[in-house]
């Protein structure tokens, strides 16, 4: 039968921070990765980029190295270090991802009969309602006669008191829909204690104890049947693992920019999935979402406690996924990456400026990555490099634009300054900067196809797997991959000031906080785009100018990285928009297989969606009204508040006050801010009292009248 309750019988369990500066006692039983795919990843890309490195000191070294020339050569040797590694990983990735077409790789059959108890968590934040209830419910549906015990579970941390009510409303319609024997469950948190990662804590520390596995859903996430039950087989196969990641293909794009996306992630995603799989092992990463995790590991060694200091280097870590796969792999539990397991999606950003708006989060977590790597003992060297990559993935734009400016320095050195001719020791000849122009061309021809080389292997992996050749077939395929390269040069400069942008923010101190994500087009105005991408437009006017100062020839070179500047608004607009990705399709551009054909997951959600579509909640005023709603929504409301005993919540407070104070109950829910009368909806006994006090006082009047 359905259950009426919105919430189970509570099991806790102990899910303690952990210490960083102390190493736990480590499962040595647990399987260990085999280190020479280690060494030869890294070992091949260290050669790789010396040798660039040493040409590239060649380059300078004509007639002596200057200063300028030296910091110009540590900037490369940084970058070219993260292409070098980029290539040489997806170089084996492509390898992988073609020994495994050519083997037809299968996973390895779990048990028949699965005996622990898995729960599909929905974590949300101010999201469209229709949209992941529909989702809630055709995954809960789809796994109503599924081998195995399956529950869902949506933990919302939602502070906008209407879109609240909104859940509720959609919560209380579901249970209505739903099989018998579909367990779907609603919580929505009184306080947001650490963000996302204090969300899943909450449900832990609470539920945790009544299920075995966990499987994380974004709220754009969409999961096939079959791949949920493999992921349940494979964790209950393998009990020294604790954290199973798929890498999620991209479903349900409508604009150019996020078809773009799609189309990249499902052509080069498996190279560049297999590569890292190959490598990682046992000791893979994690994203934060579409993963099971075994909750007994993830209570036991990957608590999360805040950094010190505040906000953006310190509080609560942000970016939790990298740190808490680290933290289960130091405790000994396996963390795999399983690329040749499908059935995994979400939805990508509609627009750049809605990448970037995610970006700064991202970013932000990151970077306090840095204190985690020097405070954490006992992360294992994999553990460390899945952190420093993503440290290097964003410090990366500004440090190529670093480049771009010392280069830029050199020339205008070269073309204006005075060469001198005495220096510490008397000379024949001046010393001024001087490169080896048919060298840096060889050098130059080389890093570009060291960069384009993971589009070529996802071209020719496109071309060899059956779905693809099925679906897009070959011609398309072909298209789609010229038509994503120049789109992607295109808005590469633009993305890369949109990340130098996002860590400068963080080095300066400014908190990126926690937005919610628009998973569709915004259609922002050409007048917002252009607002937005203003510091873009303004550096690659100043490139353009001071190149044209130097040579229309070093303009020409500097062209491919200034005019995605200049036009960065024109392109983000433009790309931004459904009818722009309406025209690609129509052009047989950028098509991908899950496109062609939807995911059934993708589509039975996008089919639920009319249930909630035209949903109507009570209104505020109308729940203030109504005797009968405030108490329907009494047992969907979560008691607990995480407070100590002699603590009080603020916003609570100041609405228990403001009724005092303000005379009419049409002033008073005016008067209250967001915070106070959500506050006021997570406490039914309180929003009572608030009516009672106001029909009292009423009939105070009406009898002083009378």
């Amino acid at each position: 039968m359905i259950t009426f309750r919105a919430r189970p019988a509570e099991f806790p369990i102990s899910m303690p921070d952990q210490a960083f500066e102390t190493a736990p006692t480590v499962n040595r039983n647990a399987p260990r990765s085999q280190m020479w795919r280690k060494v030869t990843l890294f070992g091949l890309s260290i050669i790789l980029a010396g040798w660039a490195t040493i040409e590239m000191y060649h380059v300078l070294n004509v007639s002596g190295v200057t200063s300028l020339e030296q910091l110009l050569l540590v900037v490369f040797c940084i970058n070219i270090s993260w292409i070098a590694y980029a290539f040489v990983s997806s170089t084996i990735g492509f390898i992988a991802a073609m020994v495994g077409l050519v083997r037809k790789r299968r996973a390895t059959p779990g048990p028949a009969l699965l005996t622990g108890r898995t729960v599909i968590v929905f974590p949300i934040y101010n999201e469209s309602v229709d949209r992941v209830f529909a989702t809630v419910e055709s995954t809960a549906e789809s796994l109503a006669n599924a081998p195995g015990r399956f529950e869902c579970f949506i933990l919302s941390d939602t502070n906008d008191p209407e879109v609240a009510l909104q859940e509720e409303a959609a919560f209380e319609l579901m249970r209505t829909r739903l099989s018998p024997g579909v367990l779907v469950h609603y919580r929505r948190r009184t306080m947001n204690v650490h963000r996302k990662s204090g969300n899943i804590r909450d449900f832990i520390t609470r539920w945790g104890g009544r299920y075995d596995y966990m499987i994380v859903f974004d709220a754009d996430s969409f999961m096939d049947r079959e791949t949920l039950i493999e992921l349940a087989r494979r964790m209950e196969a393998s009990p020294a693992t604790g954290l199973i990641q798929t890498i999620p293909q991209l479903v349900g794009g409508r604009t150019l920019f996020s078809r773009t996306q799609q189309f990249a992630a499902a052509l080069y995603g498996p190279v560049l999935g297999s590569g890292l799989a190959w490598w990682a092992q046992n000791e893979g990463n994690f994203w934060g979402h579409n993963a099971i995790l075994r909750i007994e590991a993830l209570a036991s060694a990957a608590g999360l406690p805040e950094i010190p200091g505040r906000a953006p280097f310190g509080g609560s870590i942000l970016s939790h996924d990298f740190v808490e796969a680290a933290l289960l792999r130091r405790a000994g539990w396996n963390v795999q990456i399983a690329p040749e397991l499908g059935g995994s999606y979400e939805q990508g950003p509609p627009s750049i400026i809605d990448l970037s708006i995610r970006d700064r989060r991202w970013c932000q977590g990151n970077m306090q990555h840095m204190a985690v790597l020097l405070k954490t003992r006992g992360l294992t060297f994999t553990s460390r490099m899945h952190l420093m990559i993503g440290i290097f993935s964003y410090l990366a734009s500004p440090l190529w634009l670093l480049f771009i400016t010392i280069g830029m320095m050199l020339s205008l050195q070269n073309m204006f300054l005075t060469p001198e001719y005495f220096g510490e020791s008397a000379a024949l000849f001046p010393s001024w900067p001087v490169i080896d122009s048919e060298r840096s061309l060889h050098l130059f021809l080389i890093t570009m196809a060291i960069l384009f080389a993971p589009k070529l292997y996802g071209m020719i992996y496109g071309f060899a797997a059956p779905r693809w050749r099925n679906t897009v077939g070959l011609l398309r395929t072909f298209y789609g991959v010229l038509a994503e390269t120049i789109i992607s040069v295109l808005l590469a400069p633009v993305l890369l000031v949109e990340q130098t942008v996002a860590v400068y923010r963080v080095f300066t101190g400014r908190d990126g906080g926690w937005n919610p994500q628009y998973r569709e087009s915004n259609e922002y105005s050409l007048k917002d785009t252009f607002r937005h991408h203003t510091p873009a437009i303004v550096l690659g006017v100043l490139l353009t100018v001071s190149a044209f100062a130097i040579s229309p020839l070093f303009a020409a070179w500097l062209a491919p990285a200034t005019i995605g500047m200049v036009l960065a608004a024109t392109l983000s607009w433009w790309t931004g928009r459904e009818r722009s990705g309406d025209a690609a399709n129509r052009m047989n551009l950028l098509h991908s297989p899950d496109e062609i054909d939807p995911p059934k997951s993708f589509l039975d959600s996008v089919a639920d969606r009319a249930h909630y579509e035209g949903l109507t909640s009570p209104t505020i005023a109308g729940l203030f009204a109504d005797r009968n709603l405030r108490t329907r929504r009494t047992h969907l409301v979560d008691s607990y508040w995480p407070l100590e005993r002699a603590e009080v919540h603020t916003p609570l407070a100041l609405a228990r006050a403001r009724a005092e104070r303000l005379p009419s109950i049409e002033e008073y829910i005016s008067a209250l801010a967001p915070k106070e009368m959500l506050a006021l909806l997570n406490s039914p006994r309180d929003l009572e009292k608030v009516v009672d006090h106001y029909g009292a006082r009423e009939q105070q009047y009406s009898t002083g009248t009378t």
